[in-house]
């Protein structure tokens, strides 16, 4: 063997060893990633989104904080990356109880994973306050734990792996001030929360194309048009007290934005546009902003106007096909492809908005 081929083997190798002891970035939505995004924020840097996807922003932004700090520049938040944060690069999540005045990693990964679950606290700033307060009791009080507001051992293994009971039909009177008509007839397929692998922040009515959609209660539109975010085409309805509800994969739009609408009025018609794989309607019911689980706020009856109207009342379904990327009088809303979501085709994004692009 040559010295020239042995020096290039004992290069390699060494290469290799070191690959497989160095610390290994964070897999695609971890709540170590977002924790990560937060801390970099709060020191002037700009990863991105805080959407826990470790991507070209976020490791640039962690190779200019390490290059800061003298530290090998890499992009991965190894032990010593971590250290130099702080007090916003620990304790991990999981080696304390989190309760109200807490600050630090485990408080922003926290705030991801609640958010994660649609139970966001409204942002991510690493503290421990009546915002993360407030969300943690309405996620323990949806997952049947005890409602203390201390986000322990149970809740944190609740929030990982826990799927809501959620994804079945109500079938009494829900409480509360809101409630909704259901959209279309029949069943619910995806429910609320983790599906398959993937976050989902609504639920799936499998009904056929040209079914009519009816408004589940009293709005006003708020935005009628093409999501490009994978949503396609997309109603949402502003309610009181800070809910709307959201219509999406429509195959056409009926309404306008500024429109009044009451319960059954017709809005659209069942489609599958944006990201879907077959004809169903995309329901979400959203509070300031955030998602949250539908099931508990259904009515067991229908939008009466959609389900007199019957099959009989929906459009030519060939040119509804013809006509799938309608606009509904509105100006589309272009953004660039959306990295919270997962890139598969049947993925809802997770922070679409109805006026603006994520991030």
């Amino acid at each position: 063997m040559s010295a020239r081929r042995a020096l290039t083997l004992s290069v390699l190798t060494g290469i290799l060893a070191a690959a497989a002891t160095a610390p290994q970035p964070a897999r695609a939505a971890s709540a170590q990633v977002a924790a990560l995004q937060v801390a970099l924020r709060a020191v002037g840097l700009s990863p991105g989104p805080v959407d826990g996807i470790t991507g070209p922003r976020t490791q640039a932004a962690t190779r200019r904080f390490q290059a800061r700090h003298h530290l090998a520049a890499d992009g991965i938040a190894g032990p010593r990356t971590r250290r130099a944060l702080g007090r916003r690069g620990r304790p991990s999540l999981g080696s304390r109880p989190l309760r109200s005045g807490h600050r630090g990693w485990d408080v922003a990964a926290l705030q991801f994973l609640l958010h994660s679950r649609g139970y966001g606290p409204g942002g991510f700033d690493g503290g421990f306050g009546p915002n993360t307060s407030a969300a943690v009791v309405r996620f323990q009080r949806a997952a049947g734990l005890a409602t203390d507001g201390v986000a322990g051992q149970a809740t944190l293994a609740a929030l990982r792996t826990r799927r809501l009971a959620a994804s079945t039909p109500s079938s009494g009177a829900p409480s509360g001030p809101v409630r909704f008509l259901r959209p279309v007839p029949g069943g619910i397929g995806d429910g609320f929360g983790f599906v398959g692998g993937r976050r989902h922040t609504g639920i799936d009515l499998p009904v056929g194309f040209g079914t009519p959609i009816g408004a589940g209660g009293v709005g006003t539109v708020g935005y009628a048009g093409w999501n490009s975010g994978g949503y396609g085409n997309l109603v949402v309805i502003r309610h009181r007290l800070g809910f709307e509800s959201w219509y999406a994969h429509l195959s056409r739009i009926a309404v306008s934005v500024g429109q009044p609408v009451a319960g059954g009025t017709v809005i659209g018609w069942v489609g599958s546009t944006g990201r879907s794989t077959g004809p169903h309607l995309h329901f979400e019911v959203r509070r300031f902003g955030t998602p949250i689980d539908p099931v508990p706020y259904l009515l067991s009856a229908v939008s009466a106007r959609a389900a007199a109207a019957g099959p009989g009342g929906a459009p030519d379904r060939g040119a509804e096909r013809a006509d799938d990327r309608r606009t509904g009088g509105a100006r589309p809303l272009v953004c660039p492809p959306n990295a919270d979501a997962r890139p598969t085709r049947d993925t809802d994004p997770p922070f679409a908005r109805i006026d603006r692009c994520p991030g």
